[in-house]
């Protein structure tokens, strides 16, 4: 019988042996939560010309001194700037440019005044565009200009080697003109349940048989971080079909099992990773999920790889939960991200919970905020198989492996699952 080893040193012989995968070029709407694997430069200034920042007149602001809603000042429309176009009159005494938000600014001009602070709702009135404009407001140097290269400066670094690509980065590439950016590719995750027990979604559900969720529960994880789910469907309780089921799955980075890791005589997951591949640990100080079984199937090849797997419990909250810890921080780094360790909150417990045999407990919990901080309270009965205890929970709190009871009131970590703004 192996030692349970904690968390933490189970978390670090994972990691040992995952490695940040190499980088490929994509098209940048598909690189959105990827890691960039080059600097990249801006070729021109963003905006490359100064232009407008509102719809309004593009004026001299010497010319609208002294103006008010009494006492307007009259100009000469000489030309309309739609976005897009250029202008080509110029802007001299006495004169203004009709001029849409992102219409270069005219030759002469220095301020644009916005269409609410002129009289051009009277003068449309009619239909049409006004050939003279009343300037209601005094506008000084700079107004409402967008000055070239105000965003980003030709020959800027705009996004660091390294950097994870959200939403403004992918609109920055755009601004850039990039089209493909170099990322840390994601990673291709086997996804394979074992049991008689098991049918699969879909189909009838005769006695004493269950249908496949760990299938599924771990496959939307996989994507939620990140990887590439790849189902392999169900082994079965014997040892040739899950030795098959498991090689068809190695052109993967990494293999996720769920069942057979336990001491029941058909738990044979872990004995074929034995034979199959080398084998780290299979019990861990924690619950749920004390019984998880971590090794490495070596791929002989031009070059030999090396494909991490995780033998999950078969209840499908060991496995999620055990997910969480492991399989995620190992996708994490695998995708080139830094910050592997989850979110977390100090929150009061609104529970007891007991903790009777010594190992670290993640009791599922629905968190709250509240005046100074914020409340955690039980999502319900939280035995390994109540998989309804997870679909409630946002937040996992965690008991260390020396408190044996935590009481009402008593503050805790609590990794977060989820951020619901409605209650964080």
């Amino acid at each position: 019988m192996q030692k349970m080893i904690s968390v933490e040193e189970a978390l670090g012989k994972i990691l040992s042996f995952v490695s940040v995968l190499p980088a490929e070029e994509k098209p940048i709407l598909e690189c959105l939560d990827q890691v960039i694997d080059e600097d990249v430069y801006s070729p021109y200034d963003a905006p490359p010309l100064d232009n407008s920042a509102m719809d309004g007149y593009a004026v001299r602001s010497t010319d609208t001194r002294g103006a008010g809603p009494s006492s307007p000042k009259m100009l000469k429309v000489i030309e309309e700037v739609p976005a897009g176009s250029m202008p080509t009159r110029k802007v001299t005494p006495g004169t203004a440019v009709r001029i849409m938000t992102g219409g270069p600014i005219p030759e002469g001009s220095d301020a644009v005044v916005q269409f609410e602070d002129t009289d051009e709702i009277e003068r449309t009135r009619g239909g049409g565009h006004p050939q003279a404009i009343g300037i209601l407001k005094e506008a000084r140097p700079g107004l409402n200009i967008r000055s070239a290269g105000e965003d980003i400066k030709k020959g800027a670094l705009v996004i660091k080697k390294g950097a994870v690509l959200r939403p403004a980065e992918i609109g920055v590439l755009a601004t850039v003109g990039r089209a493909a950016a170099r990322v840390i590719r994601r990673p291709v995750v086997a996804v394979l349940a074992t049991g008689d027990e098991l049918v699969d979604v879909g189909q009838p559900l005769p006695p004493g048989k269950i249908h496949n969720s760990n299938t599924y529960s771990v496959a939307a994880q996989v994507k939620r971080y990140g990887g590439i789910p790849r189902v392999l469907g169900i082994a079965r309780d014997n040892v040739e079909h899950l030795i098959a089921s498991i090689r068809s799955g190695l052109d993967t980075d990494m293999v996720l099992t769920s069942g057979g890791v336990s001491a029941g005589d058909y738990d044979m997951v872990k004995n074929v990773l034995a034979r199959e591949g080398e084998i780290s640990f299979w019990t861990v100080r924690m619950k749920p999920g004390k019984p998880i079984a971590f090794g490495v199937f070596r791929v002989n090849g031009k070059k030999e790889r090396i494909i991490p797997h995780l033998g999950f419990p078969g209840n499908p909250v060991s496995t999620m939960v055990s997910f969480e810890l492991f399989a995620r921080t190992a996708i994490l780094k695998m995708m080139g991200k830094t910050t592997l360790e989850k979110p977390w909150v100090m929150a009061r417990m609104a529970d007891r919970v007991m903790n009777r045999d010594g190992r670290r407990v993640y009791a599922r919990v629905i968190v709250s905020r509240t005046n100074g901080g914020y409340l955690a309270r039980l999502t319900g009965e939280q035995g390994s198989a109540i998989l309804t205890s997870m679909a409630l929970a946002d937040g996992l709190a965690v008991i260390p492996e020396d408190v044996t009871e935590v009481k009402e009131g008593d503050t805790v970590k609590v990794l977060m699952l989820d951020w619901n703004e409605s209650r964080i």
